[in-house]
């Protein structure tokens, strides 16, 4: 599984680039005001391009990064998409188009298929686009049909859904332990038939409690995001689809294992979730055994030139 890092901080992108793991990067307009607010606090001057266009040149050629547009009609992303494309890639030859699978919003702004009018577009003209807020595996489908280069099914995001239907409460950095909530629903569930069972079949199925007892702790029939990833990733490998699948919105390491394990090509990590992956108490409690145990000749043999 390839590792982008989801992240429009230079420092970080610098950082993590230099630990020789980086093979891309994914920015949005969230993480890139995340990236100016900061250089702002420290009262550093902003030329938004020459800071794109070092992130660009950081990572390098071959390792692609995400730049999204920020219209939501397709001809407007169109524009701005071909903007970002000339304008940065011939940098390192390395930007990939990020469009949104849909900009409907409930102010009816916009119709459903702006996005794959654009993803449709671009791609024949041969720019690459990685299809964002994916949250569904229809979505994703759609998007690979219409040409796309990857897909970003949105695992954190969907588990934080599911969590706000269940009434759970939740920081964002914590562990969906889904397999709980499955095994919760199932039980829920063989109270609700079992206070039925003598009735009809077609009274059980047909019965209100019982349906919202089946539907308790899902998306759709997936209980998590990561139940997403692997979902599009088995439907990808079945007919052949040549579009890559980032898991994206990753939230913690035990995340980044099980979307590894659901077979996604990518997952693009924040900083911190990476820096979480190289730690363990253990780990710590070696590292400090090994100083302490080190003998004065075994030392002598690095001060030796």
């Amino acid at each position: 599984m390839k590792i982008f890092v989801d992240t429009a901080k230079l420092n970080e992108i610098e950082e993590a680039c230099s630990w020789g793991i980086v093979d891309g990067v994914t920015t949005n307009p969230s993480l890139i005001k995340r990236a100016v607010d900061d250089l702002r606090v420290n009262k550093k001057s902003i030329d938004i391009e020459e800071y794109i266009g070092k992130i660009c040149k950081t990572v390098g050629e071959g390792r692609p990064v995400s730049l999204e547009v920020i219209s939501l009609t397709s001809e407007k992303m169109i524009e701005e998409a071909k903007l970002l494309y000339e304008k940065f890639n011939p940098i390192a030859h390395n930007v990939v188009i990020k469009i949104p699978i849909n900009t409907r919003t409930d102010k009816g702004e916009t119709t459903n298929y702006e996005g794959l009018k654009a993803i449709s577009r671009l791609s024949k003209e041969e720019i690459p686009v990685n299809v964002t807020l994916v949250m569904n595996v229809g979505q994703a489908v759609l998007a690979a049909k219409a040409g796309a280069r990857y897909v970003s099914p949105f695992a954190g995001r969907v588990d934080d859904y599911i969590r706000k239907k269940l009434g759970i409460e939740f920081q964002k950095g914590d562990y969906f332990d889904f397999q709980l909530v499955k095994r919760v629903a199932s039980e829920k569930l063989n109270q609700k038939i079992g206070d039925r069972v003598n009735k009809p079949l077609a009274t059980i199925y047909l019965d209100e409690d019982t349906k919202r007892a089946v539907s308790l702790g899902q998306d759709d029939g997936l209980y998590s995001g990561v139940e997403l990833v692997k979902a599009i990733v088995k439907i990808f490998r079945i007919y052949g689809i040549k579009t890559e699948v980032i898991a994206a919105s990753i939230r913690n390491p035990r995340q980044v294992r099980e979307v590894a394990e659901a077979g996604a090509d990518i997952a693009t990590i924040p900083f911190k979730v990476l820096e979480k992956m190289l730690q363990h108490p253990k780990t710590v409690e070696g590292i400090e055994k090994f100083s302490e145990d080190v003998v004065p000749e075994y030392r002598e043999l690095f001060n030796m030139g």
